[in-house]
């Protein structure tokens, strides 16, 4: 083996690795969303968590980026720690399908439909699909299918560079005594761990194990301590991921790395112990690709048929090792560990800008209820109400930026920007709802009270004005496009209301009906009703523009003006919210 082959065998790690970085990137974006609201769902018990983390893995190829993926949505407070040993578990059983793909280069056959199972021989036609879909589709979709099949085919040829360089060790005597030092199971588990941790990834170490077995050199008792180590190496990116989280997420690296750890200490034991008894011949023979395959699928699915029932155990074992403060956690608002799988990022801004949207709703019910019934308490919490609302408009907003600088696909990117124009119109929602609180203040500590009539007219501005926030926020909550279109005819029909009441009032003045103080607090708070009704359009037109991407804001506004449609619905809520007759 010469300085050329060494140069050839780490160029063909650096495909071997890039290949499956970007097809394991690529699985993880066209999961989206998906993946975070599966795990929500599928994790009431520890063999639904079992099998939904077997299924991820296999779909991202990645268990270390599920493991990333939990810490995550455990410090956002998403997930409880519980709900996340199945899925790690699962997660280890899942990772084992990228060595039986591989383990498919070992086919030997004169057939030719037998040799096309082969991925060296059916990876050059996929990276030819992958690049064309990428070059000639237009949807974003298709054109991730195709980084998947570019990063297999490149995964492969790293593989089959990596294979040929390594051919010709199997007749350099330093190399079969090296091989034979790692026949000491603690040299070889601790070879294992470190080369894993490196490279951040079982399956890719996994891999490398494959191509070196190709040459023939490499035994199954140096082959088995060393799959083993590299389950405990694997944990290192959750352990990583766990530094400045809350403690309860570091408890799921903790959780990782005992079950691995417990699980490689048993299975040592067990194994060797056998050995002594029984004296495996076959510890001396040569490993190939399927052998390799198979002891990692064995041992992984061992450990976790061992340690399932102990799920509860090794959750107090992470308590323990992790042990709560004496003082409440601080609540991690938006884990930046998240922004590794932007798909579940956005959805869980989604969840968040849900909830930011239903805190500005309940505090400008609540503003509107002090028009009515004064409350100290209840001005007490719309002004706590708005300083949270500050926060999240400024932690979401710095998030979705931050989310848009990831790769995400053209459909997430409008999602982004849905969120990232809501969240501005929740806040100035809560910034009006303060302004009606000031107002209301002001009818209370004045002691002043409108007319009769102006009381009247007020209620059935009101009215509409609960009804379009309605609408706005479910709409928003459901994206609902379809019930979008309603909100901007009620918009319209409030705008004509408060213009009537501006028109009445004056006429109040005039007769001595109405004062000039209490014609100011009116207009202030007419020009907060015309405010709220203007963002709750803009929430339903940002729905509509997310559906539809050639979507321009003016112009659809523009054109509802000779809509039948909008007409017949305006004619509608004129009828619906009419003011009181003028005496």
């Amino acid at each position: 083996m010469d300085i050329f082959s060494v140069f050839t065998l780490c160029g063909g790690l650096a495909f071997f690795l890039y290949g499956m970085t970007t097809m394991s990137k690529s699985l993880e974006k066209m999961a989206g969303g998906k993946l975070e609201r599966i795990l929500k769902r599928m994790t009431s018990n520890p063999f639904k968590s079992l099998l939904l983390g077997t299924g991820i893995t296999v779909a991202i190829q990645s268990s270390s980026a599920v493991t990333v993926m939990l810490v995550g949505l455990v410090n956002s407070g998403v997930m409880e720690l519980s709900q996340t040993i199945g899925v790690i578990m699962g997660s280890n059983i899942g990772t084992t399908t990228t060595a039986w793909i591989l383990s498919l280069t070992g086919i030997e056959s004169d057939n030719v439909f037998v040799n096309m199972l082969k991925p060296e021989s059916f990876s050059p036609l996929l990276a030819m699909i992958g690049v064309i879909l990428i070059m000639g589709s237009k949807k974003q979709k298709r054109r991730d299918i195709g980084r998947v099949m570019v990063g297999f085919a490149i995964l492969m040829y790293g593989m089959d560079l990596m294979k040929g360089a390594v051919e010709p060790l199997s007749e350099v005597p330093a190399f079969t005594e090296l091989l034979t030092a790692f026949q000491n199971p603690l040299l070889g588990v601790l070879v294992g761990m470190v080369f894993t941790a490196v490279i951040q990834s079982s399956s890719a170490s996994v891999g490398i194990l494959q191509a070196l077995a190709l040459t023939g050199s490499v035994s199954f008792g140096a082959a088995i301590p060393i799959i083993m180590g590299q389950n405990i190496g694997t944990c290192v990116t959750a352990l990583i991921s766990s530094i400045g989280v809350s403690r309860s997420a570091k408890r799921v690296a903790v959780v990782h790395i005992s079950f691995n750890v417990i699980g490689t200490a048993v299975c040592m034991v067990l194994f060797y112990s056998a050995n002594a008894l029984f004296h495996f011949t076959f510890l001396n023979d040569p490993i190939g690709v399927v052998g390799i395959a198979f002891c990692h699928s064995v041992f992984n699915i061992f450990t976790t048929v061992l340690l399932l029932p102990f799920s509860r155990q090794l959750e107090k074992l992470a308590r323990r090792l992790v042990p709560s403060e004496s003082r409440k956690e601080s609540f991690a608002f938006l884990d930046p560990l998240l922004l590794r799988t932007p798909g579940v990022a956005i959805s869980e801004c989604v969840s968040m800008t849900n909830q930011m949207g239903e805190l500005a709703h309940e505090n400008l019910l609540l503003s509107l209820e002090q028009l009515s019934a004064y409350s100290e308490e209840r001005e007490n919490q719309i002004v706590q109400n708005e300083d949270k609302l500050d926060i999240y408009e400024d932690r979401l907003g710095s998030y979705l930026v931050q989310i848009s600088q990831h790769g995400v696909s053209m459909e997430d990117m409008r999602t982004v920007s849905r969120l990232l124009h809501a969240i501005g119109d929740f806040e100035r929602i809560g910034d009006h709802a303060l302004n009606l609180q000031e107002s209301a203040q002001e009818l209370h500590e004045k002691d002043l009270r409108f007319s009769d009539s102006a009381e009247e007219e007020l209620g059935v501005l009101l009215d509409a004005l609960r009804d379009i926030m309605n609408r706005a926020f479910s709409c928003f909550t459901a994206d609902d496009s379809h019930a979008a279109l309603s909100v901007e005819p009620l918009e319209e029909t409030i705008d004509r209301l408060i213009e009537e009441v501006r028109m009445r009032h004056i006429q109040r003045l005039q007769t001595g009906e109405c004062t000039i103080q209490l014609g100011f607090i009116l207009s202030d708070l007419l020009t907060n009703f015309e405010r709220v009704s203007d963002h709750c359009s803009n929430i339903a037109v940002c729905i509509l523009e997310e559906q539809d991407s050639s979507l321009d804001r003016h112009a659809y506004l523009h054109s509802l003006k000779t809509d039948d449609g909008f007409a017949r619905h305006l004619a509608s809520q004129l009828e619906k919210y009419q003011l009181p007759r003028q005496a």
